[in-house]
């Protein structure tokens, strides 16, 4: 069965993002949303279990958010009010047959990277 993960790493500092929130949300044709589930990243940067797994890994569009302002916030740097980047927002699509897709996340405050991972 199927799995989705990710990992964060501040750029800025050179470390895993520790202790960011990640909200994933399922979207819909029509427009409409759901949200899916919640999760903090660990210490590594890295949620501690697969976001999606088994019979929850279906195809369809997602969208991770990642609360990196609070992030910074936490870590005690001053952000601009509002802050260039508050919420970064990931979509992206799950294909039929997929088995494992790993959707990371590089930032720093006032930039971000991702890519399809392995």
């Amino acid at each position: 069965m199927g799995r989705l993960t990710t990992h964060v790493l501040d750029t800025s500092s050179g470390l895993p993002a520790a202790d960011l929130a990640i909200t994933l949300w399922e979207l819909d044709p029509d427009g409409s949303r759901r949200r899916v589930c919640e999760h903090r990243t660990n210490a590594d940067g890295r949620v501690d279990r697969p976001i999606l797994e088994g019979e929850t890994f279906v195809p369809g569009t997602y969208e991770l958010i990642f609360a990196v302002g609070d992030y910074f916030r936490r870590r005690g740097l001053v952000l601009d009010r509002p802050a260039f980047l508050d919420v970064v927002p990931l979509r992206f699509g799950i294909a039929e047959g997929l088995d494992h897709l790993h959707v990371p996340l590089l930032v720093a405050p006032y930039g971000y990277s991702t890519y399809r991972g392995s």
